[in-house]
């Protein structure tokens, strides 16, 4: 069984220690991190290499960063950033192969507030992921699409929509551009694992939320129809978010069969004019 995982950490340099501790405990295969807040020269690579893991990493001063572990190998860089805009300089994807998968590892842009120029880089960057998943799609290598789309797909995957309605994560514009993500054909594997169970993968600091259970579900890992048939299980590591100065996120994961016989994939309607399901 392979095990990816996706998990924000809000800081590696400050939570390396319950990064470690959640890689020697829960042992995934493929761990993709958001939200690295350090230069390339303060990624731990000798703390994760020790750990078993390799590693590839594009990170930013202060701000952004995206990762890629893989236990037991170094992954084969594909791509480092987003294409479509020569002048962002964010640091919100990296993409690799490892094994036998090719995982897309990003951070969306937050958007708040809103109106405003940081909600139009949103949907600005929302529109490049969404062209260059096209290609992902269909270019018949299993892929998974892994990290913080900082969108709550629908009202089902938050606690209270009221005291949100203002966030750029809950906006039209936001949930639209997520459907037509899904609507290319990718499978939200966590939903598709657990239909019709609140579940969530970030709590705020604020107002107790993580302890009233007042969440929302913005890390998706969503998979091609190379992918999908192969998954057995997802769910989020909830014990993280408990830990002593924890990230605001919890690590969501899936598993795959990888050793399962691929089913014919589907051509429905659906990868052109699908609505997306309630999510």
């Amino acid at each position: 069984m392979l095990k990816i995982a996706t998990f924000n950490i809000n800081g590696i340099r400050s939570r390396l220690p319950a990064l470690l501790e959640w890689l020697d405990k829960e042992a995934p295969d493929v761990a993709c991190l958001q939200e690295l807040k350090a230069p390339d020269t303060a990624f731990p690579s000798d703390e994760i290499r020790a750990a078993g893991y390799g590693a590839i990493w594009h990170g930013q001063p202060s701000w952004n960063g995206v990762a890629i572990l893989t236990k037991g190998m170094d992954p084969i860089e594909t791509r480092r950033g987003l294409p479509g805009d020569m002048g962002d300089t964010h640091s919100r994807y990296i993409e690799a192969a490892a094994h036998g998968v090719l995982v897309g590892c990003l951070y969306l842009p937050n958007g708040n507030p809103q109106p405003g120029p940081k909600f139009d880089y949103k949907l600005a960057w929302f529109e490049r992921l969404i062209d260059y998943a096209a290609g992902l799609y269909d270019n018949g290598h299993p892929v998974v699409l892994a990290g913080d789309f900082n969108v709550v797909p629908t009202d089902e995957d938050i606690y209270n929509p009221k005291s949100w309605l203002k966030d750029a994560l809950l906006q039209p514009e936001s949930r639209e551009r997520y459907r037509r993500l899904l609507d290319q054909g990718w499978v939200d594997a966590l939903r598709t694992r657990h239909p019709d169970e609140r579940i969530y993968t970030f709590w705020d600091y604020f107002r107790q939320h993580w302890q009233k259970n007042s969440g929302l579900r913005i890390d998706h890992l969503l998979l091609n129809p190379e992918l999908a048939p192969r998954l057995k299980d997802a769910g989020v590591d909830r014990w993280v978010r408990d830990r002593p100065h924890a990230s605001d996120h919890a690590p969501t994961w899936i598993e795959l069969d990888m050793s399962a016989k691929k089913k014919p994939a589907e051509k429905p309607a659906a990868r052109t004019r699908r609505k997306a399901a309630p999510q």
